[in-house]
């Protein structure tokens, strides 16, 4: 999968902000995504990065068109601090409800105190968006993936995020919680039985998020419209855990 460039100051995380398809923008940095869906009714936040580029994400929503306040809802898509650091001051800015994995939720309690917890299987609806939850413990024991549809030029496309592809809390000395490792192959096997048309990056280097960005801006084609990234990206999650365990980490 793709890797991007290291980042050693703030001013080389900014990413231009960019809409992927439909209502859906990305607004977030190279370190973290953060994405935005206008429902028509108000704003969705996934995710908020870091509170060092929290200026950066603000930037980049108001760069895109839209008025931070009128976020209704964000929602977190795993306890860890690189997507839940700036999740406070934008929702006491904006009054926004915010949202975590129920599991998740005492460790969420280090950054902002959630409004809402998600089971497996819940929707969020906020005007013509409604986002269905599912829960894929293993980088965090409360982990949601989320999807939902979006309209492109008269075609419905079914967008999709693993919320937590990250194997850095898989190795021996990291784990989040014990039995991680299972929970996470568990979660990528059924995370196969979802048909995506468009993959929503975690991080940039999930489904190359700047260098796509860069092409749409451009006005070349939409390459995040690829019905086949998301099982390939799963194949390359199961693969690396197998590679972590193979070599004794």
């Amino acid at each position: 999968m793709y890797r991007g460039k290291k980042v050693t100051c703030l001013a080389d995380d900014r990413i231009e902000p960019f809409r992927i398809v439909g209502g859906t923008y990305f607004v977030g940095t190279y370190r973290a995504s953060c994405h935005l869906i206008d429902t028509g009714d108000g704003l969705i936040l996934i995710d908020t990065g870091y509170s060092d580029t929290l200026y950066l994400v603000i930037d980049s929503i108001h760069r895109a068109g839209f008025d931070p306040n009128d976020i209704k809802y964000i929602i977190n898509t795993h306890w860890h601090w690189d997507h839940t650091e700036g999740t406070a001051a934008i929702a006491e800015m904006s009054g926004a409800k915010t949202l975590i994995g129920a599991p998740d939720a005492e460790n969420a309690k280090k950054y902002f105190n959630p409004d809402i917890l998600v089971s497996d299987g819940d929707t969020l609806t906020l005007g013509h968006t409604t986002i269905r939850f599912v829960w894929t413990p293993g980088h965090t024991r409360g982990t949601m993936s989320l999807f939902y549809d979006e309209v492109e030029e008269g075609r419905t496309l079914h967008l999709g995020m693993f919320g937590g592809a990250g194997r850095n809390t898989l190795a021996f000395g990291k784990f989040d919680y014990d039995g991680c490792r299972e929970d996470y192959r568990a979660s990528v096997n059924r995370l196969r039985e979802e048909k995506v048309d468009v993959m929503l990056g975690n991080h940039v280097w999930n489904n190359d998020t700047e260098r796509k960005g860069k092409l749409l801006l451009s006005g070349g084609a939409n390459e995040f419209i690829d019905g086949e990234m998301f099982p390939r990206f799963l194949d390359y999650c199961e693969a690396a855990l197998d590679r972590l365990i193979a070599d004794g980490k």
